[in-house]
């Protein structure tokens, strides 16, 4: 998975390409807690993002608390596979999905 961060003020944005799955979730969630801490927004750019699974999911649900407090989190161009899964899990009405 690559992950491609941009930092616009407070606004953090990490673009995912690849798997969010048990290999790679850590590494997101690594770069979540070193950038997250100077962000107002995050938003989560999943537009060449292919598959999720839960250990994304619990990665995913981490950052929407610690966000929660601030100014908010949203996912973008989510694939159907993935709305699928968020769909399934509950996902979709937790999270916010543009």
């Amino acid at each position: 998975m690559t992950i491609n961060k941009t930092l616009n003020g407070g606004e953090l944005t990490l673009a995912l390409e690849g798997r969010l799955d048990t290999m790679t979730a850590p590494e997101l969630e690594a770069e979540l807690k070193k950038s997250m801490d100077g962000a107002q927004s995050l938003t989560l750019d999943f537009e060449k993002l292919d598959y999720i699974s839960s250990a994304g999911l619990r990665v995913l649900l981490s950052a929407h608390k610690v966000m929660a407090g601030k100014g908010g989190m949203k996912v973008t161009h989510v694939n159907e596979i993935v709305q699928e899964v968020f769909d399934v899990t509950g996902f979709s009405d937790i999270l916010v999905i543009e």
